[in-house]
């Protein structure tokens, strides 16, 4: 039985729908994160269930009764960070930004709603390990940070070659592919404060 907590993703986009999974499976990866194409598919699934309903604007203005009803648990997916007084009453996430703003607007929500994760169940124990080295934290650190790899190697008085063996030995150990995954790795960590990032 699977007792991990549900996010709902409710957007008829499936490619929007599937590509704001992917990132909150890494921002939150206790979660369960499920999609549906549209609020009937939602509450043929027992709506209550969910922590957080991510649902599209469309979909919140026709069904703004029930989305009112739960606005702590919604967060409404705008396209532009300029949102309307119609969602005032609601978080909003503007889905229409680089991945690393998305990433950082996902990852302060989260510390906003959640008090930096201590509302949340406890992480799985694999993850909570230590798993990367002193020097290797310190690389990730500045890599989040948005330092190339040459400013990395002069900051820690170090060699550009050793800075690209830490890379890809911190990719490896946490299995990891993008910088935009680090990034939420080392925020949800305590690793980097996310004003730094």
């Amino acid at each position: 039985m699977n007792n991990r907590p549900k996010i709902a993703i409710i957007d008829p986009n499936t490619l929007s729908a599937l590509g704001l999974k992917s990132i909150l499976q890494n921002v939150m990866p206790i979660m369960t994160v499920d999609t549906f194409g549209s609020f009937a598919e939602l509450t043929a699934n027992d709506p209550e269930n969910y922590y957080h309903y991510f649902v599209a604007m469309n979909v919140v203005l026709e069904n703004k009764a029930f989305f009112s009803d739960h606005r702590r648990k919604t967060i409404v997916l705008t396209f532009s960070l300029d949102t309307t007084s119609q969602f005032s009453e609601f978080h909003c996430l503007c889905i229409n930004q680089p991945e690393q703003a998305l990433v950082r607007s996902l990852l302060a929500l989260e510390q906003r709603a959640h008090g930096s994760g201590q509302h949340l169940p406890p992480m799985p124990k694999v993850l909570q390990q230590k798993v990367l080295s002193d020097r290797e934290i310190e690389v990730m650190s500045l890599i989040v940070q948005g330092y190339i790899n040459k400013e990395i190697a002069d900051r820690l008085n170090i060699g550009l070659a050793t800075v690209i063996t830490h890379r890809k030995n911190i990719m490896d150990k946490l299995g990891l592919k993008s910088v935009s995954a680090l990034t939420i790795y080392a925020v949800m960590h305590g690793y980097v404060d996310i004003n730094t990032i």
